[in-house]
Protein backbone atom coordinates (compact mmCIF):
# COMPACT_ATOMS: atom_id res chain seq x y z
CA UNK A 1 0.00 0.00 0.00
CA UNK A 2 1.48 3.30 -1.12
CA UNK A 3 1.29 6.28 1.24
CA UNK A 4 1.69 9.83 -0.04
CA UNK A 5 2.44 13.01 1.84
CA UNK A 6 2.26 16.48 0.29
CA UNK A 7 4.97 16.79 -2.34
CA UNK A 8 6.01 19.21 -5.04
CA UNK A 9 4.76 19.26 -8.62
CA UNK A 10 5.66 16.47 -11.03
CA UNK A 11 7.58 17.96 -13.99
CA UNK A 12 7.36 14.65 -15.84
CA UNK A 13 3.55 14.65 -16.04
CA UNK A 14 1.97 15.83 -19.33
CA UNK A 15 0.04 18.79 -17.86
CA UNK A 16 2.77 20.06 -15.56
CA UNK A 17 2.89 23.86 -15.76
CA UNK A 18 -0.80 24.17 -16.72
CA UNK A 19 -2.79 26.23 -14.22
CA UNK A 20 -6.52 25.55 -13.87
CA UNK A 21 -9.03 27.66 -11.94
CA UNK A 22 -12.13 25.77 -10.87
CA UNK A 23 -15.57 27.01 -9.84
CA UNK A 24 -17.13 23.60 -9.62
CA UNK A 25 -19.86 21.81 -7.66
CA UNK A 26 -21.28 18.31 -7.16
CA UNK A 27 -19.43 15.83 -9.40
CA UNK A 28 -19.10 16.59 -13.13
CA UNK A 29 -16.89 19.67 -12.76
CA UNK A 30 -14.88 18.38 -9.78
CA UNK A 31 -14.34 15.06 -11.57
CA UNK A 32 -13.04 16.89 -14.63
CA UNK A 33 -10.52 18.87 -12.59
CA UNK A 34 -9.60 15.75 -10.60
CA UNK A 35 -8.43 14.13 -13.83
CA UNK A 36 -6.59 17.27 -14.96
CA UNK A 37 -4.82 17.42 -11.59
CA UNK A 38 -3.85 13.76 -11.81
CA UNK A 39 -2.24 14.48 -15.17
CA UNK A 40 -0.13 17.20 -13.55
CA UNK A 41 -2.13 20.42 -13.81
CA UNK A 42 -2.14 22.82 -10.87
CA UNK A 43 -5.84 23.01 -10.02
CA UNK A 44 -6.97 25.92 -7.84
CA UNK A 45 -10.45 25.61 -6.36
CA UNK A 46 -12.05 29.05 -6.06
CA UNK A 47 -14.51 28.86 -3.17
CA UNK A 48 -16.03 31.36 -0.74
CA UNK A 49 -15.31 31.36 2.96
CA UNK A 50 -17.84 34.11 3.79
CA UNK A 51 -20.69 32.14 2.22
CA UNK A 52 -21.46 28.45 1.85
CA UNK A 53 -21.23 27.10 -1.68
CA UNK A 54 -23.92 24.42 -1.91
CA UNK A 55 -23.16 20.94 -3.23
CA UNK A 56 -19.44 21.32 -2.63
CA UNK A 57 -18.01 20.63 0.83
CA UNK A 58 -21.35 19.67 2.34
CA UNK A 59 -21.32 22.64 4.73
CA UNK A 60 -25.00 23.30 4.06
CA UNK A 61 -25.98 19.96 5.65
CA UNK A 62 -23.72 19.53 8.67
CA UNK A 63 -25.19 17.20 11.28
CA UNK A 64 -24.05 15.87 14.68
CA UNK A 65 -22.68 12.35 15.03
CA UNK A 66 -25.92 10.75 16.24
CA UNK A 67 -27.86 12.01 13.25
CA UNK A 68 -25.14 10.91 10.84
CA UNK A 69 -25.24 7.37 12.22
CA UNK A 70 -29.01 7.28 11.77
CA UNK A 71 -28.67 8.57 8.21
CA UNK A 72 -26.01 5.96 7.41
CA UNK A 73 -28.26 3.20 8.75
CA UNK A 74 -30.80 4.37 6.16
CA UNK A 75 -28.24 4.25 3.36
CA UNK A 76 -27.34 7.95 3.27
CA UNK A 77 -23.54 8.04 3.54
CA UNK A 78 -22.48 11.06 1.48
CA UNK A 79 -21.92 13.09 4.65
CA UNK A 80 -20.70 10.20 6.80
CA UNK A 81 -17.46 11.69 8.14
CA UNK A 82 -14.67 9.38 9.32
CA UNK A 83 -15.98 7.62 12.44
CA UNK A 84 -19.17 9.70 11.94
CA UNK A 85 -17.38 12.52 13.72
CA UNK A 86 -17.90 15.98 12.14
CA UNK A 87 -15.02 17.35 14.20
CA UNK A 88 -14.47 21.10 14.35
CA UNK A 89 -14.09 21.38 10.55
CA UNK A 90 -16.72 19.07 9.00
CA UNK A 91 -16.44 20.84 5.63
CA UNK A 92 -12.90 19.43 5.44
CA UNK A 93 -14.04 15.92 6.40
CA UNK A 94 -16.84 15.43 3.88
CA UNK A 95 -16.25 12.18 1.94
CA UNK A 96 -18.15 13.34 -1.14
CA UNK A 97 -15.83 16.32 -1.47
CA UNK A 98 -12.63 14.57 -0.48
CA UNK A 99 -13.12 11.72 -2.95
CA UNK A 100 -12.42 14.00 -5.92
CA UNK A 101 -10.29 16.77 -4.40
CA UNK A 102 -6.87 15.16 -4.03
CA UNK A 103 -4.01 16.95 -5.81
CA UNK A 104 -5.91 20.28 -5.72
CA UNK A 105 -5.44 23.64 -3.98
CA UNK A 106 -8.06 25.82 -2.29
CA UNK A 107 -8.27 29.60 -2.65
CA UNK A 108 -10.80 31.46 -0.49
CA UNK A 109 -12.55 33.87 -2.85
CA UNK A 110 -16.19 34.88 -3.24
CA UNK A 111 -16.71 35.88 -6.88
CA UNK A 112 -19.99 37.58 -5.94
CA UNK A 113 -18.25 40.30 -3.88
CA UNK A 114 -16.21 43.19 -5.26
CA UNK A 115 -13.06 42.11 -3.43
CA UNK A 116 -13.51 38.52 -4.54
CA UNK A 117 -14.19 39.39 -8.14
CA UNK A 118 -11.10 41.60 -8.23
CA UNK A 119 -8.96 38.74 -6.95
CA UNK A 120 -10.58 36.31 -9.35
CA UNK A 121 -9.86 38.50 -12.36
CA UNK A 122 -6.23 38.68 -11.25
CA UNK A 123 -6.23 34.92 -11.10
CA UNK A 124 -7.62 34.71 -14.65
CA UNK A 125 -4.58 36.65 -15.86
CA UNK A 126 -2.38 33.84 -14.55
CA UNK A 127 -4.23 30.64 -15.42
CA UNK A 128 -4.52 28.65 -18.62
CA UNK A 129 -7.93 27.09 -18.00
CA UNK A 130 -11.17 27.88 -16.16
CA UNK A 131 -13.61 25.04 -15.50
CA UNK A 132 -17.12 25.72 -14.21
CA UNK A 133 -20.33 23.66 -14.08
CA UNK A 134 -22.84 26.08 -12.59
CA UNK A 135 -26.22 27.26 -13.83
CA UNK A 136 -25.35 29.70 -16.66
CA UNK A 137 -27.09 32.58 -14.92
CA UNK A 138 -24.70 32.25 -11.94
CA UNK A 139 -21.71 33.08 -14.12
CA UNK A 140 -23.63 35.88 -15.82
CA UNK A 141 -24.65 37.44 -12.49
CA UNK A 142 -21.02 37.33 -11.37
CA UNK A 143 -19.98 39.13 -14.56
CA UNK A 144 -17.36 36.54 -15.48
CA UNK A 145 -18.57 35.20 -18.84
CA UNK A 146 -16.04 34.32 -21.50
CA UNK A 147 -16.62 37.61 -23.33
CA UNK A 148 -15.34 39.41 -20.23
CA UNK A 149 -12.52 37.04 -19.35
CA UNK A 150 -11.02 36.78 -22.84
CA UNK A 151 -10.31 40.51 -22.74
CA UNK A 152 -8.17 39.88 -19.66
CA UNK A 153 -6.54 36.69 -20.94
CA UNK A 154 -6.99 35.97 -24.68
CA UNK A 155 -5.23 32.61 -24.26
CA UNK A 156 -7.75 31.44 -21.66
CA UNK A 157 -9.58 28.17 -22.24
CA UNK A 158 -12.95 28.25 -20.49
CA UNK A 159 -14.86 24.99 -20.14
CA UNK A 160 -18.53 25.47 -19.30
CA UNK A 161 -20.56 22.43 -18.29
CA UNK A 162 -24.23 23.42 -17.92
CA UNK A 163 -26.99 20.84 -17.75
CA UNK A 164 -28.63 21.72 -21.07
CA UNK A 165 -26.61 24.46 -22.73
CA UNK A 166 -25.83 28.18 -22.82
CA UNK A 167 -28.77 28.80 -25.13
CA UNK A 168 -32.21 27.37 -25.82
CA UNK A 169 -35.37 27.25 -23.70
CA UNK A 170 -33.72 25.10 -20.99
CA UNK A 171 -30.67 27.35 -20.58
CA UNK A 172 -31.39 28.43 -17.02
CA UNK A 173 -32.78 25.14 -15.80
CA UNK A 174 -31.11 23.57 -12.77
CA UNK A 175 -30.31 19.88 -12.87
CA UNK A 176 -28.00 17.23 -11.51
CA UNK A 177 -26.80 14.29 -13.56
CA UNK A 178 -29.82 12.21 -12.58
CA UNK A 179 -32.24 14.83 -13.94
CA UNK A 180 -30.29 15.10 -17.18
CA UNK A 181 -30.39 11.32 -17.59
CA UNK A 182 -34.14 11.37 -17.04
CA UNK A 183 -34.59 14.14 -19.60
CA UNK A 184 -32.67 12.32 -22.35
CA UNK A 185 -34.22 8.92 -21.68
CA UNK A 186 -31.43 7.05 -19.93
CA UNK A 187 -33.45 6.36 -16.78
CA UNK A 188 -36.24 4.97 -18.94
CA UNK A 189 -33.91 2.75 -20.95
CA UNK A 190 -32.12 1.25 -17.96
CA UNK A 191 -35.37 0.63 -16.12
CA UNK A 192 -36.89 -2.83 -15.86
CA UNK A 193 -39.53 -3.99 -18.36
CA UNK A 194 -41.98 -4.80 -15.57
CA UNK A 195 -41.12 -1.79 -13.43
CA UNK A 196 -41.06 2.00 -13.37
CA UNK A 197 -38.14 4.42 -13.82
CA UNK A 198 -38.06 5.29 -10.12
CA UNK A 199 -36.93 1.74 -9.34
CA UNK A 200 -33.61 2.20 -11.14
CA UNK A 201 -32.08 4.40 -8.45
CA UNK A 202 -29.54 7.13 -9.05
CA UNK A 203 -26.44 6.31 -11.08
CA UNK A 204 -25.12 9.78 -12.06
CA UNK A 205 -23.55 8.26 -15.16
CA UNK A 206 -23.83 11.58 -17.01
CA UNK A 207 -21.70 13.29 -14.33
CA UNK A 208 -18.98 10.66 -14.47
CA UNK A 209 -18.88 10.69 -18.26
CA UNK A 210 -18.86 14.50 -18.35
CA UNK A 211 -15.84 14.64 -16.05
CA UNK A 212 -13.74 12.47 -18.33
CA UNK A 213 -15.03 14.12 -21.51
CA UNK A 214 -14.37 17.56 -20.02
CA UNK A 215 -10.77 16.70 -19.18
CA UNK A 216 -10.30 15.34 -22.70
CA UNK A 217 -11.64 18.44 -24.48
CA UNK A 218 -9.55 20.71 -22.26
CA UNK A 219 -6.38 18.87 -23.25
CA UNK A 220 -7.47 19.08 -26.92
CA UNK A 221 -8.01 22.84 -26.54
CA UNK A 222 -4.56 23.19 -24.97
CA UNK A 223 -3.13 21.42 -28.01
CA UNK A 224 -5.06 23.77 -30.31
CA UNK A 225 -3.69 26.74 -28.37
CA UNK A 226 -0.16 25.40 -28.80
CA UNK A 227 -0.73 25.36 -32.55
CA UNK A 228 -2.56 28.69 -32.93
CA UNK A 229 -1.91 30.72 -29.79
CA UNK A 230 -5.67 31.10 -29.34
CA UNK A 231 -7.79 30.31 -26.32
CA UNK A 232 -11.51 29.64 -26.57
CA UNK A 233 -14.71 28.79 -24.76
CA UNK A 234 -15.86 25.18 -24.83
CA UNK A 235 -19.54 24.54 -24.18
CA UNK A 236 -20.20 20.98 -23.03
CA UNK A 237 -23.76 20.40 -21.79
CA UNK A 238 -24.21 17.22 -19.77
CA UNK A 239 -27.26 16.25 -21.82
CA UNK A 240 -25.61 16.54 -25.22
CA UNK A 241 -22.35 15.07 -23.98
CA UNK A 242 -24.07 11.91 -22.78
CA UNK A 243 -26.57 11.46 -25.61
CA UNK A 244 -23.91 9.91 -27.84
CA UNK A 245 -23.91 6.91 -25.50
CA UNK A 246 -27.52 6.26 -26.48
CA UNK A 247 -26.82 6.40 -30.20
CA UNK A 248 -27.81 2.77 -30.80
CA UNK A 249 -31.35 3.38 -29.56
CA UNK A 250 -31.71 6.72 -31.34
CA UNK A 251 -30.61 5.25 -34.67
CA UNK A 252 -32.85 2.22 -34.22
CA UNK A 253 -35.82 4.54 -33.97
CA UNK A 254 -34.66 6.74 -36.85
CA UNK A 255 -34.01 3.78 -39.15
CA UNK A 256 -36.60 1.23 -38.01
CA UNK A 257 -39.18 3.30 -36.10
CA UNK A 258 -38.71 1.05 -33.06
CA UNK A 259 -38.99 2.32 -29.50
CA UNK A 260 -36.57 0.29 -27.40
CA UNK A 261 -38.38 0.41 -24.09
CA UNK A 262 -36.84 -0.38 -20.69
CA UNK A 263 -33.87 -2.73 -20.99
CA UNK A 264 -33.22 -3.78 -17.41
CA UNK A 265 -30.50 -6.44 -17.43
CA UNK A 266 -31.49 -7.78 -20.84
CA UNK A 267 -29.46 -7.81 -24.05
CA UNK A 268 -30.80 -7.50 -27.59
CA UNK A 269 -29.59 -11.02 -28.49
CA UNK A 270 -27.70 -12.65 -25.61
CA UNK A 271 -29.39 -15.07 -23.20
CA UNK A 272 -28.88 -15.72 -20.42
CA UNK A 273 -27.85 -12.17 -19.68
CA UNK A 274 -28.45 -10.82 -16.19
CA UNK A 275 -27.69 -10.99 -12.50
CA UNK A 276 -28.42 -14.21 -10.64
CA UNK A 277 -28.58 -15.11 -6.92
CA UNK A 278 -25.75 -16.99 -5.26
CA UNK A 279 -25.06 -18.52 -1.86
CA UNK A 280 -25.67 -16.16 1.06
CA UNK A 281 -27.86 -13.18 1.80
CA UNK A 282 -28.15 -10.69 -1.06
CA UNK A 283 -25.25 -12.25 -2.99
CA UNK A 284 -25.25 -12.17 -6.78
CA UNK A 285 -23.28 -12.91 -9.93
CA UNK A 286 -23.58 -11.37 -13.40
CA UNK A 287 -23.55 -13.82 -16.32
CA UNK A 288 -23.56 -13.19 -20.08
CA UNK A 289 -23.79 -15.98 -22.67
CA UNK A 290 -23.38 -14.97 -26.30
CA UNK A 291 -23.15 -18.30 -28.11
CA UNK A 292 -23.98 -21.99 -27.84
CA UNK A 293 -20.50 -23.10 -26.77
CA UNK A 294 -20.63 -20.73 -23.79
CA UNK A 295 -24.06 -22.06 -22.88
CA UNK A 296 -22.70 -25.58 -22.81
CA UNK A 297 -19.77 -24.51 -20.66
CA UNK A 298 -22.11 -22.72 -18.24
CA UNK A 299 -24.33 -25.80 -17.88
CA UNK A 300 -21.32 -28.08 -17.40
CA UNK A 301 -19.86 -25.81 -14.71
CA UNK A 302 -23.18 -25.71 -12.85
CA UNK A 303 -23.79 -29.42 -13.49
CA UNK A 304 -27.12 -28.35 -14.92
CA UNK A 305 -27.83 -31.24 -17.31
CA UNK A 306 -31.56 -30.53 -17.27
CA UNK A 307 -30.97 -27.02 -18.55
CA UNK A 308 -28.56 -28.22 -21.20
CA UNK A 309 -31.09 -30.78 -22.50
CA UNK A 310 -34.15 -28.53 -22.30
CA UNK A 311 -35.47 -28.14 -25.86
CA UNK A 312 -36.46 -24.54 -25.15
CA UNK A 313 -32.84 -23.59 -24.42
CA UNK A 314 -30.81 -25.52 -27.01
CA UNK A 315 -30.01 -22.60 -29.36
CA UNK A 316 -29.16 -18.98 -28.86
CA UNK A 317 -32.40 -17.93 -30.54
CA UNK A 318 -34.56 -20.28 -28.48
CA UNK A 319 -32.87 -19.14 -25.29
CA UNK A 320 -33.49 -15.53 -26.19
CA UNK A 321 -37.16 -16.15 -26.98
CA UNK A 322 -37.59 -18.00 -23.69
CA UNK A 323 -35.25 -15.83 -21.63
CA UNK A 324 -37.71 -15.14 -18.80
CA UNK A 325 -38.18 -18.84 -18.09
CA UNK A 326 -34.47 -19.43 -18.69
CA UNK A 327 -33.44 -16.88 -16.08
CA UNK A 328 -35.83 -18.38 -13.53
CA UNK A 329 -34.43 -21.87 -14.07
CA UNK A 330 -30.80 -20.74 -14.10
CA UNK A 331 -31.24 -19.03 -10.73
CA UNK A 332 -32.11 -22.41 -9.19
CA UNK A 333 -28.59 -23.60 -10.02
CA UNK A 334 -26.51 -20.49 -9.25
CA UNK A 335 -28.00 -20.00 -5.78
CA UNK A 336 -26.05 -22.91 -4.28
CA UNK A 337 -22.66 -21.55 -5.38
CA UNK A 338 -20.33 -19.03 -3.76
CA UNK A 339 -20.25 -16.05 -6.11
CA UNK A 340 -16.46 -15.67 -6.15
CA UNK A 341 -15.79 -19.37 -6.64
CA UNK A 342 -18.37 -19.53 -9.43
CA UNK A 343 -16.84 -16.44 -11.02
CA UNK A 344 -13.44 -18.12 -11.17
CA UNK A 345 -14.90 -21.38 -12.50
CA UNK A 346 -16.91 -19.66 -15.23
CA UNK A 347 -13.95 -17.58 -16.32
CA UNK A 348 -11.84 -20.73 -16.65
CA UNK A 349 -14.65 -22.24 -18.73
CA UNK A 350 -14.73 -19.23 -21.07
CA UNK A 351 -18.00 -17.74 -19.82
CA UNK A 352 -18.27 -14.00 -19.20
CA UNK A 353 -19.17 -13.55 -15.53
CA UNK A 354 -18.43 -11.33 -12.56
CA UNK A 355 -19.45 -11.20 -8.89
CA UNK A 356 -21.59 -8.31 -7.69
CA UNK A 357 -19.48 -6.71 -4.95
CA UNK A 358 -20.23 -4.05 -2.37
CA UNK A 359 -17.85 -1.26 -1.39
CA UNK A 360 -16.24 -3.22 1.43
CA UNK A 361 -15.55 -6.19 -0.84
CA UNK A 362 -14.14 -3.86 -3.48
CA UNK A 363 -11.48 -2.62 -1.07
CA UNK A 364 -10.39 -6.24 -0.66
CA UNK A 365 -10.38 -7.07 -4.37
CA UNK A 366 -7.29 -9.19 -5.10
CA UNK A 367 -7.13 -7.70 -8.60
CA UNK A 368 -7.09 -4.07 -7.42
CA UNK A 369 -4.75 -4.84 -4.53
CA UNK A 370 -2.31 -6.63 -6.81
CA UNK A 371 -2.25 -3.62 -9.16
CA UNK A 372 -1.82 -1.16 -6.28
CA UNK A 373 -4.92 0.77 -7.31
CA UNK A 374 -5.86 2.13 -3.89
CA UNK A 375 -3.45 4.66 -2.39
CA UNK A 376 -3.25 6.10 1.09
CA UNK A 377 -3.28 9.85 1.70
CA UNK A 378 -2.68 11.43 5.10
CA UNK A 379 -4.53 14.60 6.10
CA UNK A 380 -4.31 16.41 9.45
CA UNK A 381 -8.11 16.81 9.61
CA UNK A 382 -9.17 13.52 8.01
CA UNK A 383 -6.51 11.02 8.96
CA UNK A 384 -4.92 8.31 6.86
CA UNK A 385 -7.33 6.62 4.45
CA UNK A 386 -7.34 4.76 1.17
CA UNK A 387 -8.47 6.57 -1.97
CA UNK A 388 -9.17 5.33 -5.49
CA UNK A 389 -5.92 5.77 -7.36
CA UNK A 390 -4.99 6.90 -10.86
CA UNK A 391 -7.39 5.51 -13.47
CA UNK A 392 -4.77 4.92 -16.17
CA UNK A 393 -1.26 3.46 -16.21
CA UNK A 394 1.24 4.97 -18.66
CA UNK A 395 4.21 2.82 -19.53
CA UNK A 396 6.63 5.76 -19.72
CA UNK A 397 4.98 8.00 -17.11
CA UNK A 398 4.34 6.29 -13.77
CA UNK A 399 1.94 8.31 -11.67
CA UNK A 400 0.60 8.38 -8.11
CA UNK A 401 -1.56 10.61 -5.95
CA UNK A 402 0.48 13.52 -4.66
CA UNK A 403 -1.43 15.57 -2.10
CA UNK A 404 -4.48 15.05 0.15
CA UNK A 405 -7.72 17.01 -0.36
CA UNK A 406 -7.18 20.70 0.50
CA UNK A 407 -8.63 22.26 3.60
CA UNK A 408 -10.89 25.24 3.01
CA UNK A 409 -8.71 28.20 2.01
CA UNK A 410 -5.54 26.20 2.72
CA UNK A 411 -3.54 27.76 -0.11
CA UNK A 412 -5.01 31.26 -0.05
CA UNK A 413 -1.94 33.04 1.32
CA UNK A 414 0.34 31.30 -1.19
CA UNK A 415 -1.92 32.13 -4.14
CA UNK A 416 -2.76 35.71 -3.16
CA UNK A 417 0.82 36.69 -2.37
CA UNK A 418 2.98 34.58 -4.67
CA UNK A 419 0.73 34.23 -7.71
CA UNK A 420 -1.47 37.35 -7.62
CA UNK A 421 1.05 39.76 -6.10
CA UNK A 422 -0.90 40.89 -3.02
CA UNK A 423 1.25 42.52 -0.35
CA UNK A 424 1.34 41.32 3.25
CA UNK A 425 -0.81 44.30 4.25
CA UNK A 426 -3.37 43.73 1.49
CA UNK A 427 -3.71 40.09 2.40
CA UNK A 428 -4.03 40.93 6.10
CA UNK A 429 -6.88 43.33 5.29
CA UNK A 430 -8.72 40.63 3.34
CA UNK A 431 -8.22 38.28 6.27
CA UNK A 432 -9.53 40.81 8.81
CA UNK A 433 -12.55 41.58 6.61
CA UNK A 434 -13.44 37.90 6.37
CA UNK A 435 -12.89 37.60 2.62
CA UNK A 436 -10.24 34.92 3.16
CA UNK A 437 -9.75 32.44 5.97
CA UNK A 438 -10.05 28.76 6.76
CA UNK A 439 -13.50 28.45 8.34
CA UNK A 440 -16.99 29.77 7.83
CA UNK A 441 -18.33 32.45 10.21
CA UNK A 442 -20.50 31.26 13.10
CA UNK A 443 -23.74 32.63 11.67
CA UNK A 444 -23.46 30.14 8.78
CA UNK A 445 -22.84 27.12 11.02
CA UNK A 446 -24.95 25.03 13.41
CA UNK A 447 -24.61 26.10 17.02
CA UNK A 448 -22.51 23.13 18.12
CA UNK A 449 -19.73 24.35 15.81
CA UNK A 450 -19.66 27.98 16.93
CA UNK A 451 -16.20 29.18 17.92
CA UNK A 452 -17.49 30.06 21.39
CA UNK A 453 -18.46 26.44 22.08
Amino acid sequence: MKTKQETSARPDLPLDGVKVAAITVVWAGPHCTQVLAEWGAEVIRVEPVDAIQPYSRGAERIAPREQLIEMANNGITLSAYPNFDPGSEPWNRNPGFNSHSRNKKSMACNIMTSQGKQAFLKLIEEVDVLVENNVPTTIEKAGITYDTLKEINPRLIMLRMPAYGLSGPYKGYRAFGTHVEAMIGHHYLRGYPDGTPDQTGEAFTADAFAGLLGATVVTAALRYRDLTGEGQQIEMPLAEGFLANLGEFILDFEMNNRVAGPQGNTHHSHAPHGVFPTLGVDQWIAIDVSEDSEWGALCDTLQADSLKKNIHFTTQLSRFKNRTALHEELAKFTISHDKNELFEQLQLAGVCAGPVTDDVELLSSPQLIDRGFFEELDSPVIGNYRYPGIMTKWINTPNTLRTPPPRLGEHSEEIYKELLGYSDLEYKELLEQGHVGDRYPDHLLPEFLHSSQ
